[in-house]
């Protein structure tokens, strides 16, 4: 045992000392002889920045053959090196980007367009899923390639390696983790496959579905159900290398792409569902909803790409220009300090800001970010996020060679990259000796009066201002070590467009002469307007003032940026309004119970709740408000609401869309929310639109003004769903194209809901009887409608396909909760009645279309006296800010009286909706969603003054006052300072109308529609 034991002892040496076994050797043949030089490597004298924080003064770096060997201060310096005198300079890792597309082939282009007929299936060839969104098979290391020039203007930036992969689609595939070198492609492939990556956008799909975010959103959701039940051996009759590859792909670093802050929150919920925690890259906006984010637990990929100012010269321009984009462009260079501060973990991206990454970078550190973590999140986070920590990040023994040597400092304004070294190979960037240009030059051109030039800025990137008399022109400046060429159009100096190109004739590193040669001197050869030629030349005067200028402004610290709001638009708080104990006093109360209307009564609102209605209540220590002359009623409930959505209201890609969730896209940043509580509705019920006879989940929220997506939600409500009748789902306006997508008739219709309902049953009894059967996000919502878990409100017109859902919901068992829109409602109340639906409508809309021709304003009013539970609903924006309006319609036309009118935009649609136990009505142990109206709700002149929302006063017509003139406050401090970044010669941009979507029914958008 002990020799052979000892024979592998000796082997073992063998392998580690030979030089033809070492776990490098070469497999491509030798072109010539061999290449035997050790790649031995010594940089002395220099300051070595190892990690953040860990400075060696007077450093050795040592690397062999492409690796660190050893770094300190005291390194023994082997025979053979090539040794490098670094003295004055330094030496840090090279900066690695998790969020690129280098050295692969460009996206696809969309072959979506709106005159194209539907697209149901992928035409991907091979066999992949259904889906071409879903495209988890590609793997960037297949596709690969070096790009010598994206490569170059990467090390540049001073990146040394990067994460590659395809942006393009939902499920994207796995990426390739690469040095930035020019050997072949295998040499600099670091990892094959580093991490898998996800978005919610479709991308270049030709396929119809999704057509929405919240398509997308069920899209990826029902693949990972999927690709679990395909592993575990659900199909035995096709294969599906798309799931295949997507289960795979699992279990590496996973990458999400979100459009904004909100996306995070929502890929998040993605990720908890399946127990997978997101890696997530952001859009700048993080600071907006900080707490949220944190709450994730999920590190970060910031870009830099911070927006440029409006030029809001012209007033009628900066009209267009929200408070939120102005808020953005002042608060996005300060989003990286404050992850900082939050304690979050990121990693900087150079995506969207190549060209300006180090001004940004620079910007960003000036607001606050930490240097040591600006250094961390280009090197030491970026590396261990996909765990690379033992190969990059740091300058330690072991790792690749993978360094940058500086003129100073990093993030120094005037540091200077020389060199990037990858994998042991050098790339120059810049000459050691850089010569910094910046100055004052008398300019001189044979036949053209003579010029100052002022060259200011960075020292690698300078600019260029040339002064010719009166006449001032910025110029086009390109270099190349000393050698460089500047373009400049001075029409009455010189006729035209100079041509200059020349060199740096006397300098040093420090920028100045050598000493006894003068004042530094450009020269070379100008190319007149008319073609002619000419000597010229630039001495060197004296320095820029504005760059003495930017030095002491940069002394002076970062500016103080404005406050976050919540939500971060107009008439978003920095701080929420609290919950408090407030005794409503001497009020008409419209109880909408027994006890009707209440004269000169008292409520009490504690801990969000009702806590008493009567007459002269003890205040207790609460807060008095007198409303004296004024009416008490409960919050406006909406039925039919399509606000606080985001990214497409239907998903038409097909007839059955019961997977998918507005809950899963509440946006609460919809300037909505605040006015419509400024029209007393405290609750919303969010409906998917009528593109589909079986539509989306719904979302019933309360207008929490400034909470996040979640905190809106009214907890423990019961779900509901959207089914619709008519023009809209058989897409009898969509066009002549669209004429495949089953059903294009109502008869068709019906047969979908039917077969609906059998495919529901058939997979519940599947379910049941256990095995492998396929978890199906459609149909599990159609189950929850049998088994009366979920509810139905319908979208609907005409009375014969009314009476036909009724019978298709008797046939199969279920119910129709409420019918929606209902225009002939009055026409089949009494069915209605034994079927045991509500009917939620329209005050007095008609004539719209062919479907309301028989629509008229006694609908209402006939279906609530046939004890139909009637309410009126909005379905529009703007009409929900006067649903009180809507409501009083019914005293005119039918004859209510204005009890039951209001009744029918509170305590019905509250019925209807099945959270008449918390809301509807004012009664003791209620929820405290009130509204304080200054006349008679149903009056026309009728004002709202507050709408409290679980006891929180969310408007308040004093407080709205007050917020316009901060508002308008705001704008204008705003408005000054963009007007100083363009009267300092920054750059701006002009505004653009920001048009905000309002979506109704029968909406369809392709969201992702290139």
């Amino acid at each position: 045992m002990k020799k052979a034991l000892l024979a592998v002892f000796f082997l073992l040496s063998f392998i580690n000392m030979h030089p033809l076994c070492v776990s490098a050797q070469e497999t491509f043949p030798e072109n010539g002889v061999q290449d035997k030089r050790p790649g031995l490597f010594v940089f002395t004298n220099a300051t070595i920045v190892v990690s953040a924080g860990n400075v060696i003064k007077k450093g050795t770096l040592l690397v062999r053959k492409g690796k660190i060997e050893a770094v300190g201060a005291n390194v023994r310096i082997p025979e053979g090196a090539v040794i490098r005198n670094l003295e004055g300079k330094f030496i840090y890792p090279s900066l690695i980007d998790l969020y690129t597309s280098y050295g692969l082939p460009p996206r696809e282009q969309s072959r979506r367009n709106w005159n194209a007929p539907p697209q149901f299936l992928s035409e991907k060839r091979g066999a992949y899923g259904w889906n071409e969104a879903i495209r988890p098979e590609y793997a960037a290391r297949e596709h690969f390639s070096v790009d010598g020039a994206e490569a170059e203007k990467l090390r540049k930036l001073g990146f040394g390696a990067v994460l590659s992969h395809n942006k393009d689609g939902i499920a994207r595939g796995s990426s390739v983790f690469v040095t930035l070198g020019q050997e072949r492609d295998n040499k600099e492939l670091i990892k094959e496959e580093a991490a898998t990556h996800y978005s919610f956008n479709k991308g270049s799909s030709g396929n119809d579905y999704p057509t929405s975010l919240m398509g997308a959103i069920a899209l990826l959701r029902q693949t990972w159900y999927d690709a679990d039940w395909y592993e575990a051996g659900g199909s035995e009759e096709a294969s599906n290398l798309s799931l295949e590859a997507f289960q795979k792909n699992k279990t590496l670093p996973c990458f999400f792409e979100a459009a904004d802050v909100l996306d995070i929150l929502r890929a998040d919920h993605v990720g908890d569902e399946f127990q997978v925690q997101f890696i997530f890259r952001g859009n700048g906006d993080s600071y907006q909803r900080l707490e949220l984010v944190k709450a994730s637990n999920g590190a970060l990929v910031v870009p830099l790409d911070f927006p440029e100012a409006f030029d809001l010269e012209d007033p009628y321009d900066a009209r267009h220009v929200s408070l939120a984009q102005m808020k953005h462009w002042e608060l996005a260079p300060f989003n990286p300090a404050r992850l900082e501060a939050a304690g979050l973990r990121f990693a900087l991206t150079s995506e969207g800001a190549e060209k300006d990454f180090w001004k940004n970078l620079r910007k960003a550190v000036s607001c606050g970010l930490s240097k040591e973590q600006a250094l961390r999140s280009l090197t030491e986070v970026p590396a261990g996020l996909i765990g690379m920590e033992a190969q990059l990040g740091t300058l330690e023994e072991g790792k690749l060679a993978n360094f940058i040597i500086t003129s100073s400092e990093l993030f120094d304004e005037d540091n200077v990259i020389y060199e990037n070294w990858v994998r042991g190979n050098r790339y120059q960037v810049n000459d050691l000796d850089f010569p910094d240009i910046r100055g004052v030059y008398e300019l001189q051109v044979n036949g053209v009066p003579e010029m100052e030039m002022t060259v200011s800025g960075s020292p690698v990137d300078p600019e260029i201002q040339i002064k010719a008399g009166s006449e001032e022109a910025k110029g086009v400046f390109s270099r190349t070590g000393d050698l460089f060429s500047l373009l400049v159009n001075l029409e009455e100096a010189a006729g035209g467009t100079l041509r200059l190109n020349g060199l740096i004739a006397g300098h040093n590193s420090s920028g100045n002469a050598p000493s006894g040669q003068g004042p530094l001197k450009l020269e070379g050869q100008a190319t007149l307007p008319g073609g002619e030629t000419a000597a010229w030349s630039a001495m060197r005067t004296g320095d820029a003032e504005d760059a003495k200028a930017e030095k002491e402004k940069d002394e002076t610290g970062p500016r103080s940026p404005g406050a976050v709001i919540y939500p971060f638009l107009a008439y978003g708080r920095e701080e929420p309004p609290r919950q408090e104990k407030v005794l409503i006093r001497n009020a008409t109360v419209w109880t909408n119970e027994a006890e009707g209307i209440l004269e000169n009564a008292d409520v009490l609102v504690a801990n969000g709740k009702i806590a008493a209605v009567g007459q002269g209540l003890n205040a207790g220590g609460a807060k008095v408000i007198d409303a004296g002359g004024k009416h008490l009623t409960p919050g406006i409930v909406d039925e039919h609401s399509h606000i606080a959505a985001t990214r497409g209201i239907n998903e038409a890609g097909q007839a059955v869309s019961s997977e998918v969730r507005i809950g899963d896209v509440i946006n609460s940043e919809d300037i909505d929310i605040y006015r419509q509580l400024a029209g007393g509705v405290t609750t919303s019920h969010i409906l998917h639109g009528s593109a589909n006879p079986i539509g989306g989940q719904t979302q019933l929220i309360k207008l929490r003004w400034g909470m996040g997506p979640e905190a809106l939600k009214f907890e423990g409500a019961d779900g509901f769903i959207k089914f619709a009748l008519g023009e809209n789902v058989k897409q009898s306006n969509w066009g002549d194209n669209q004429t495949t997508r089953f059903p294009q008739t109502r008869m068709g219709v019906e047969q979908v809901m039917m077969d609906a309902s059998q495919r529901a049953r058939e997979y519940e009894k599947a379910r049941a009887d256990g095995g492998n059967v396929r978890r199906d996000l459609e149909l599990d919502a159609l189950v929850e409608i049998l088994n009366d878990e979920r509810f139905i409100t319908c979208h609907s017109y005409v009375q014969s396909e009314i009476a036909m859902l009724m019978q298709v919901a008797d046939s199969m068992d279920f119910r129709v909760n409420t019918f929606t829109h209902i225009l002939e409602g009055y026409k089949v109340a009494d069915k209605m009645k034994a079927h045991g639906a509500a009917g939620s409508t329209f005050s007095d809309w008609w004539a719209y279309k062919m479907e309301v021709k028989d629509a008229i304003p006694y609908n209402a009013a006939i279906m609530h006296k046939m004890g139909i539970l009637t309410g009126i609903n909005s379905d529009d924006a703007e009409m929900a800010r006067r649903l009180n309006q809507e409501a009083a319609k019914a005293v005119k036309y039918g004859g209510l009286s204005e009890e039951e009118a209001l009744k029918l935009v509170t305590l019905n649609p509250a019925k209807m909706l099945h959270i008449d136990d918390r809301v509807g009505s004012i009664k003791a142990g209620k929820d405290a969603d009130l509204v304080i109206w200054t006349e008679n709700p149903l009056s026309i002149y009728a004002r709202v003054e507050k709408t409290f929302v679980d006891g929180i006063a969310y408007y308040d017509a004093a407080q709205d006052s007050l917020m316009r003139q901060e508002v308008r406050k705001e704008r204008v401090r705003l408005t000054r300072e963009m007007l100083n970044v363009k009267h300092n010669g920054g750059k701006t941009r002009k505004p653009a109308p920001e048009k905000k979507v309002y979506y109704h029914c029968e909406d369809v958008f392709d969201e992702f529609k290139d």
